[in-house]
């Protein structure tokens, strides 16, 4: 998710839409939000949120006393990471072992999600403003292949920082996310692009020999729930 989480979304469409891929009636969800030193206003907005959903709701802390990694991760339906400080949440990950509890999870089935630092830590690179002063292409995962970005439409600098790093050759290409948007992976393949605002894409940002070109993906709208 390029941005526009349950945060700031009441209907939490894109988290419906996460819950959906599970195929089971009551999912356990587990949230992780490491980026932001597991920050309280932002496990009880989660809560408030996904205590709506059709679902069983846990987090995940590493900054109290920490729980069995394997038993809980191992058991979840859905893995959904928040956004935040991308290059300090993976060292802390690192250190506990959790990078490879996440691949077992995703090769057994569990749904792998997030926003933000949540979206870009699942590939091989993700543009992330970890470092205060630039934007910049940080070593991830690597579950995924390639680079994302997001927040491509929410925050000025996005755009033009994805086009100098793709003009100087750090990577290839990239996908890249507005604020709304979601690239929905099936294994490793991009399966489709959904969004919960019209406005809201995802590109496929490449340079060529004749300069940078964004290309923007076919997304699919999610309905809005009726109103009550």
């Amino acid at each position: 998710m390029g941005g526009g989480s349950f945060s700031t979304d009441p209907d939490a469409l894109l988290e419906r839409y996460v819950l959906k891929q599970t195929r089971r009636s009551n999912p356990r969800v587990c949230f992780v939000p490491t980026a932001t030193g597991d920050a309280d206003q932002y496990i009880a907005k989660f809560y408030a949120a996904f205590s709506r959903l059709p679902c069983r709701p846990s987090h995940l802390g590493f900054f109290s006393r920490t729980p069995d990694l394997g038993d809980l991760i191992l058991s979840q339906d859905v893995v959904y990471v928040g956004g935040g400080n991308t290059k300090s949440m993976l060292a802390v990950w690192r250190d506990w072992g959790l990078p490879a509890l996440l691949r077992r999870a995703w090769r057994s089935g569990t749904v792998l999600t997030g926003v933000s630092a949540g979206a870009i830590c699942w590939f091989a690179n993700g543009v992330t403003d970890s470092w205060a002063h630039r934007l910049a292409v940080l070593p991830c995962l690597g579950l995924l292949p390639g680079t994302c970005c997001p927040h491509y439409d929410g925050e000025a600098e996005r755009r033009p920082a994805v086009r100098r790093i793709l003009a100087r050759g750090t990577v290839p290409g990239m996908l890249a996310l507005d604020d709304g948007a979601a690239a929905h992976f099936r294994g490793r393949a991009l399966v489709r692009v959904v969004s919960s605002r019209p406005e809201a894409l995802g590109y496929d940002v490449r340079r060529t020999r004749s300069g940078v070109v964004e290309t923007a993906l076919r997304v699919t709208a999610l309905a809005r729930p009726p109103a009550r």
